[in-house]
């Protein structure tokens, strides 16, 4: 068994064996959806992943459009959700388990077309020193397609060893 797959979970090991290009992206985002069928609903792409950041799509389309015809609020959520799912899942080692806590979310203007969630860490935790429960706070910028921030979430999730 190699290091990576020593310390990280089944989903970056899968990210990692995957093509670094469209298909890989697609193929790998598919798989993730089947598991996680809720993160369907907004079409999600993951785009990029590794330890501390997580990047992923969604079309505009009339799956997620509100009565304004704009991508809705909570879609916008769900979005976020699903960089920070990922995130934490490329993040935490197998050694630790996480579960999200809270969500804290700031509508910051009307969302028209297609978005990008960017979920990125300032600093990856030390796990290995880590014995008690703590909070991480994962903070997601979500932007349109001309790169304006529309939805900002910050999302704390609780880290804990995991069981023997």
């Amino acid at each position: 068994m190699t290091a990576l797959e020593n310390t990280t979970g089944a989903t970056y090991r899968a990210w990692s064996k995957l093509p670094n290009n469209t298909i890989g992206s697609i193929v790998f985002s598919v798989g993730m959806c089947l598991r996680v069928p809720y993160f369907s609903s907004v079409l999600p792409r993951v785009v990029a992943l590794e330890p501390g950041r997580c990047e992923v799509t969604a079309p505009k389309w009339f799956g997620v459009r509100n009565h304004l015809g704009t991508f809705h609020a909570i879609a916008a959520c769900n979005l976020a959700e699903v960089a920070m799912g990922m995130l934490a899942e490329a993040t935490v080692p197998t050694t630790h388990r996480w579960i999200p806590k809270s969500m804290n979310v700031r509508y910051l203007t009307k969302a028209t077309t297609s978005l990008r969630a960017v979920a990125e860490l300032d600093a990856v935790p030390v796990f290995e020193s880590v014995t008690e429960g703590f909070d991480i706070v994962v903070p997601v910028s979500i932007r349109d397609t001309a790169g304006v921030e529309v939805v900002h979430a910050d999302i704390t999730i609780w880290v804990s060893a995991a069981s023997r």
